[in-house]
């Protein structure tokens, strides 16, 4: 396969421009780095501005034009988006280069998908310009990085078959989230809104239906640069309902058996941060050994007055929500205090009902790890796809075939 550098394909490659951003969301709408965040234009996440087209007519977006992310964070830094025509007016700002593809040589979903894969992305650091805040690439570099490009028809087709392979990937992922606002909806049905209450359930302190409460030892503990079998729970750790074991930091035993001296993390505990962001809440799953790092805090639920299922939902709710608000007002950060934390109100169903609520969460968590196993097996086709496909494997396939 023919590898040029990147400006013999495209028309022009050029910087964003700064624009003095409204406070409201009127005007026309501006690319920033937020808008590409998940590899895709999101026109809720623009800026706008109290600007006209003629203004900057060498930034507006065309259909077929590609956004990179060129100063950012190195994990984010080389990020692309390819605008579809809609909304009909975008302009780019700062932090992305615009790239309008030269379609007499190059087809514009082709380069799009050259631009997001590994392949091409292992290039960016040789051109890359790391300080203490940030990364960044000029466009002079840039776009002498290598790409595949083979003949125009060919780029059609590869393209098509990337697009085939992305859209099961997003079917799947749209299926997880489906389970998602299933089971919020579920929630919501069986037990009320959780701020009016309009079941009239009982309300009590959250330590009334809690065996234990424990927060996590007010200091960091040594982490080793090598992997053992005891793994820190930072807040970071905890997001969307779930625990992250694998991105986290290892200690020896003596550190762990220090750490949870006062109670041992085991199967149907919730973690829960107090900071960075407070209100973030997990169920544990694993029966790895496992410890909070700083900043959270340990339930252990009563189980004769409360599920793990439940109580989880409920300091997820709108409600738990609401009073973390109130306990911060003033605040610049959002901090709660352990006691804080130990005076949660929450609602106290019958424990039956509670029950139930568990095994509609415990089918459709099954169901949720299915699609999640099924996404993992489309990643790693589309992975082989798009590398096949810029080194030529795909194209000979297809010539054999």
């Amino acid at each position: 396969m023919r590898v040029v550098e990147l400006y013999e394909a495209v028309d022009l490659i050029r910087n964003g421009v700064s624009i003095k951003q409204s406070e409201y969301a009127t005007g026309i709408p501006i690319t920033r780095i937020e808008t590409i965040a998940d590899w895709n234009i999101n026109p809720q996440r623009c800026g706008y501005a109290n600007v006209t087209v003629d203004d900057f007519p060498n930034h507006v977006l065309h259909n077929g034009d590609i956004l990179i992310s060129h100063i950012n964070s190195t994990k984010h830094l080389g990020k692309c988006a390819m605008y579809k025509g809609v909304p009909k007016i975008l302009i780019h700002g700062m932090n992305l280069l615009g790239m309008r593809v030269n379609t007499d040589v190059a087809y514009p979903d082709y380069i799009y998908r050259v631009l997001c894969s590994q392949e091409f992305r292992r290039q960016l650091p040789k051109i890359t310009k790391d300080s203490v805040n940030q990364s960044s690439f000029t466009v002079t570099n840039f776009k002498g990085l290598k790409i595949p490009l083979p003949p125009l028809k060919e780029q059609k087709r590869i393209a098509a078959i990337l697009d085939k392979a992305d859209a099961i990937r997003r079917k799947r992922q749209q299926a997880i989230d489906l389970t998602d606002q299933l089971l919020r909806s579920v929630f919501l049905d069986m037990f009320g809104d959780p701020v009016t209450n309009p079941k009239g359930w009982p309300v009590q302190e959250i330590q009334s239906v809690c065996y234990e409460i424990v927060d996590c030892v007010n200091k960091t503990a040594k982490s080793v640069d090598f992997v053992t079998s005891y793994k820190m729970i930072r807040t970071t750790n905890i997001r969307n309902f779930k625990i992250d074991t694998q991105n986290v930091r290892f200690v020896e035993k003596e550190i762990y058996e220090k750490w949870v001296r006062r109670l041992t993390p085991e199967v149907g505990d919730i973690f829960f941060t107090r900071e960075a962001p407070a209100g973030e809440a997990a169920i544990v799953k694993t029966e790895e050994k496992i410890f909070l790092g700083q900043r959270s805090m340990h339930f252990r639920p009563d189980y004769k007055l409360s599920t793990s299922e439940f109580l989880l939902h409920e300091l997820m709710g709108a409600g738990i929500k609401r009073q973390i608000i109130k306990m911060s007002a003033g605040s610049t950060v959002t901090h709660l205090s352990v006691p804080e934390c130990k005076k949660f109100e929450i609602r106290v169903p019958p424990i039956e009902l509670q029950k139930k609520f568990s095994e509609i969460e415990q089918y459709i968590e099954v169901k949720r790890e299915k699609y999640c196993d099924s996404i993992v097996l489309s990643e790693n086709l589309f992975s082989s796809l798009t590398q096949q496909a810029f080194s030529g494997e795909l194209s000979n396939q297809t010539k054999a075939a």
